[in-house]
């Protein structure tokens, strides 16, 4: 290569964006609507929070064991980690073992979204007479779609006849001798499969009653994917306790992101982060990047520079707007999911806004920004309030009668209002009272005057 700069071709850094963790995977994919932003050295990576804070953002994948409860399972992992809060997604009877994902903390904001998502079984169900494997696949296969069922009589829901649906089933393994049926059944989330196996012995005609249930997938979680004991927890914590390792803690502790990756995502500015957290809805200018397909009304996951999931939001623009437009609500946040205050504050700096609070500073304006006798008249002729309210009333109503004159001209249309519903209500209450007296007028009787 030679030493004249002229002469250098220049060498584009090819770096393989497939390859990037969780919600970065793709990320030279996403259409790019700006890359004009100032990076703030706030948050973390997702992989690279510190044990703390990577505790209260995670998941486990847990084997459930048979016998307990999910609550209890539940309660048991809250103990054993030491944390304030626990939840999981999806209740799994006592006899029931599989993928119970539990989320930790600040994760079990995502429980409802993981809840509604979809399942997948394996079950054996025992036949009360002899049937082929011809008619149970038949009766398989029937059984597909959207299907009436009443939950069982031990169950923790409300009795009532409901419409669950069933995506795919399939035959593993048939018994004819010891009249045993093994199959895989993709279903929606709340489908009793003790149920599904009682409608496939009646089918038969023969009965049948489900012997045993395993849960193979929940939502995207699924049990090849990092499927953890309840001895791996406990060891893990152990192991940290006495050796300070964190590698096996880590293993066993997942990210929220990691539940996150079926969702179209919308790449945030920095300093719109935080607002974001505090429930504002997300405008155009703090988009940087987005998924191609987005329609609207969508579920969409916010995401930073560094891959951390900020909350869920609803698509108010589909992908095509949010390319050509340049100002507008892009999204409205559904579950904010990372805490207040991660990320600095980066409202209020607007020259407006400044100017308000100096003024509070110097007492011209209350500590909640309302105007006081110290108030300037310049201010409220110039000031539009954007709160909801409407026009400046409320700060002619909150000042003195120096600041009254201000809006004296203008024809007060509510105080009009209120004066002719006042007189119509004393014309009805007149009117009222007349008929009243007419229909219970009766002569009174006089007083005799006593005799002295």
């Amino acid at each position: 290569m030679s030493s004249n700069p002229k002469d250098r071709k220049s060498e584009k850094l090819t770096v393989d964006m497939s390859e990037f963790p969780l919600l970065l995977k793709g990320y030279d994919k996403l259409h790019i609507r700006t890359g004009h932003f100032t990076p703030i050295h706030a948050g973390y990576e997702p992989l690279k929070r510190p044990l703390e804070v990577y505790k209260r953002y995670g998941v486990i994948n847990l084997d459930k064991p048979s016998n307990p409860s999910s609550h209890e399972v539940v309660a048991w992992v809250k103990k054993i980690l030491r944390v304030k809060k626990t939840g999981h997604s999806g209740t799994l009877d006592p006899k029931v073992t599989g993928c119970l994902v539990v989320c930790i903390e600040q994760s079990t904001r995502l429980v409802k979204s993981q809840q509604k998502s979809g399942k997948q079984y394996i079950a054996v169900a025992r036949l009360h007479d002899v049937a082929t494997e011809s008619d149970v696949l038949k009766a398989l296969e029937t059984l597909r779609g959207a299907l009436y069922q009443r939950p069982p009589i031990i169950s923790a829901v409300k009795r009532r006849l409901r419409v669950r649906t069933i995506y795919d089933s399939k035959l593993l393994d048939f018994n004819p001798e010891q009249k045993l049926a093994c199959f895989k059944i993709d279903c929606e989330a709340g489908t009793y499969i003790r149920t599904f196996c009682v409608h496939l012995g009646l089918l038969l005609g023969t009965g049948a009653h489900m012997q045993e249930l395993r849960r193979s997938r929940s939502g995207i979680v699924s049990e090849d994917s990092g499927l953890v004991t309840m001895h791996d927890i406990l060891d893990a914590q152990w192991l940290y306790d006495h050796t300070n390792d964190e590698t096996y803690l880590r293993r066993v502790i997942r990210p929220l992101e990691y539940l996150l990756t079926g969702f179209k995502r919308i790449v945030v500015k920095d300093s719109a982060v935080c607002s974001i957290c505090y429930g504002a809805k997300l405008m155009i200018p703090g988009v940087l990047r987005f998924e191609d397909g987005i329609s609207l009304d969508e579920v969409v996951v916010l995401i930073t520079t560094k891959g951390e999931a900020i909350a869920l939001a609803i698509a108010q623009m589909t992908a095509v707007v949010m390319a050509t437009c340049d100002h507008g609500v892009v999204a409205k946040t559904k579950r904010v999911i990372m805490d207040r205050d991660v990320y600095p504050r980066s409202w209020g700096l607007g020259p407006y806004a400044q100017l308000k609070k100096k003024m509070i500073a110097d007492g011209k304006l209350d500590k909640y920004g309302k105007p006081n006798e110290n108030t300037p008249k310049d201010w409220i002729q110039s000031y539009v309030d954007l709160s909801g309210n409407k026009g400046n009333d409320h700060l002619v109503m909150s000042t003195t009668t120096t600041i009254q004159p201000v809006l004296q001209d203008q024809p007060d249309v509510n105080s009009e209002k209120d004066d002719g519903k006042k007189k119509k209500h004393k014309r009805k209450h007149k009117h009222h009272l007349s008929e009243t007296s007419n229909e219970n007028d009766e002569p009174k009787p006089k007083k005799r005057k006593s005799k002295t």
